[in-house]
Formats: structure tokens, sequence, C-alpha cells
């Protein structure tokens, strides 16, 4: 594999792994937020339905990124 692609697929999972963190930490931060402030509870599921859509988009990626490392091996 070429050192391109190499450092394409090192971005790739460093994005992923900064979405995971921050989709977490602002889910974390969120519900407490809301529950101090008595937040609705449909905005609180508006909260876990764009923390859950970051982890299965960074899910999707680091499935790509495996694929095409499988793909390269053999």
């Amino acid at each position: 594999m070429s050192h391109d692609a190499d450092h394409k697929q090192e971005t790739q999972g460093r994005i992923a792994a900064i979405v995971i963190a921050g989709a977490m930490v602002f889910w974390i931060v969120a519900q407490w937020i809301g529950s101090k402030l008595g937040i609705p509870l449909r905005f609180q599921v508006l909260i876990d339905l764009i923390a859950l859509a970051a982890f299965f988009w960074a899910l999707v990626v680091t499935f790509q990124i495996w694929r095409k490392r499988q793909n390269n091996k053999g």
C-alpha cells in the first residue's frame, strides 16, 4: 500500500475516534444539563438520536477502513 493511502486511512481513523469521543462527551453533558434544566423528554430523545447518528457514522467509517486493510493484505 502506498504511503498516501496509509496516511489517508490514519486520518480517517483519527477522525472516527474524535467523533466517537466527542459524541460521548456531548451526550453525557447534554443529558446532565437536560436533567438540571428540566428539558422536555422529546428534546432529550433528539439528543440521543444525534449521538446515535454520530456513533453509526463512526462505525461505518471504521468498517470501511477495516475492509480496505483486509483487501490490501492479500
